[in-house]
């Protein structure tokens, strides 16, 4: 990792950045996969399956056989604790239903919100170095909960031609209505232009990789709504002489150890509390089977010693960070001055895992910066707002002058003339 001391504020822009890939070859990669899938459907989507993920499919939707025998052979207290993370998701989802009321904006003019969900949405579970079953819950929980009639998973199969049983468990738990074996840019193809056996659905969720992100924008362009854009994962964490190093440190690594793209940052206004971190993430670090992933990621992240709190949140928000942990005596105040960042955890004992996994938040967040503009994935996602008014008689008389007035001075006739003929009856 990279140590900063007291950076100017006219340097943090470039503390902030992230690092930049040449994606010219792999977009170009992934539009080729994607047109292949809309002009060939099954036949090319198993042949990229037999190409990227190694394995021969006869089929590509998963049966209830398998579903049953996944979830027969999953350990009971993981499928317990799968249950308890849905139960805990449902929860704090369920808070969000919208309600919407009718105002009455003028006399005889009253307006109101009705919250529809997308019928048709699909989910993207990556299955590569590690099977991401809790994101199973995150979208699909929510997604039943709005109303959507038709949830559809894909996922990249194991070599022996099975999805990790984990996530058709954690699939069958949250109300998942069809899992197919797919993975990578070809499973986003399937959805987003259907195919003989995948349905099209009209937006997609789910993380992934740089291929799986690319795909999922180039199809947004035309053809589906994605959830957000998104790019590798993060974690800033703010701490002072009140936090414990260890805590930190393992927050840092919990993060790093998600891919060799993945960054952390650090932010703290105590130079004792940089050095005792930096020690226990290296002491820490030894002891993880993915050491040589979490490395590399500590390659691309920084240690940014600040002059107080002031500074810290102030960086914080430049950043935009996906993860936030906020590991001060004062996180109370700092909490209030959180403008941009995809979920916040407050105080020693609020880790990043914790979200990620049971305590009820949704894990699938912006991330890149996009923090700024996007929110995280939350009930609101998997629904629109349908605006619905009722004009009387009355309320022609309310605003037909303004709005006949109005029209014509856009010189849109036709418009005026709409209101002007109910004005004269």
């Amino acid at each position: 990792m990279k140590i900063i001391k007291y950076p100017r504020e006219e340097e943090w822009q470039n503390l902030v950045e992230r690092p930049h890939l040449d994606v010219s070859q792999l977009n170009a990669t992934v539009s080729g996969v994607l047109a292949d899938i809309r002009k060939r459907g099954d036949e090319a989507l198993k042949e990229y399956e037999k190409k990227f993920d190694h394995v021969e499919l006869d089929s590509l939707r998963v049966t209830e056989e398998e579903i049953q025998q996944a979830l027969n052979e999953i350990p009971s207290e993981l499928l317990e604790s799968i249950r308890l993370a849905h139960r805990n998701i449902e929860t704090f989802h369920r808070s969000q239903l919208f309600e919407g009321k009718k105002v009455e904006t003028a006399p005889g003019v009253t307006c109101w919100q009705k919250s529809v969900a997308i019928e048709r949405v699909g989910l993207y579970v990556p299955g590569g170095t590690a099977p991401l079953f809790s994101t199973v819950l995150m979208l699909a929980t929510p997604a039943k909960i709005a109303g959507c009639k038709e949830i559809v998973l894909c996922s990249p199969p194991t070599h022996n031609s099975t999805i990790h049983p984990a996530i058709l468990a954690a699939a069958h738990v949250a109300g998942v209505s069809k899992i197919f074996k797919a993975g990578g840019v070809q499973a986003i193809g399937a959805m987003a232009y259907g195919t003989e056996s995948v349905p099209k659905v009209y937006k997609i969720f789910g993380p992934g990789n740089q291929y799986v992100m690319a795909a999922k924008q180039q199809v947004s362009l035309h053809d589906v709504a994605i959830d957000m854009p998104a790019g590798p994962s993060e974690v800033c964490v703010i701490a002072d002489e009140s936090c414990r190093p260890d805590f930190v440190a393992a927050d840092l690594l919990s993060q790093a150890e998600h891919g060799t793209d993945s960054q952390v940052l650090l932010i703290t206004t105590s130079e004792e509390v940089l050095k005792k971190v930096e020690k226990e993430v290296e002491q820490q670090l030894e002891h993880l089977p993915r050491k040589e992933l979490a490395t590399k990621s500590l390659d691309n992240s920084k240690f940014v010693l600040v002059k107080d709190s002031e500074e810290a949140i102030r960086l914080s928000n430049l950043y935009a960070p996906e993860h936030l942990i906020i590991a001060t005596k004062d996180f109370e105040e700092l909490a209030e001055k959180v403008v941009n960042a995809g979920s916040v955890f407050l105080g020693n004992y609020a880790c990043e895992s914790a979200g990620d996994y049971a305590s009820g938040t949704n894990h699938t967040l912006p991330t890149h910066g996009y923090a700024t503009a996007y929110s995280g994935v939350n009930l609101d996602s998997y629904n629109r707002k349908i605006t619905f008014q009722h004009l009387t008689e009355e309320g022609i008389r309310s605003i037909g002058r303004a709005v006949e007035t109005m029209a014509a001075a856009e010189q849109l006739d036709a418009h005026r003339n709409a209101m002007t003929l109910r004005v004269k009856t």
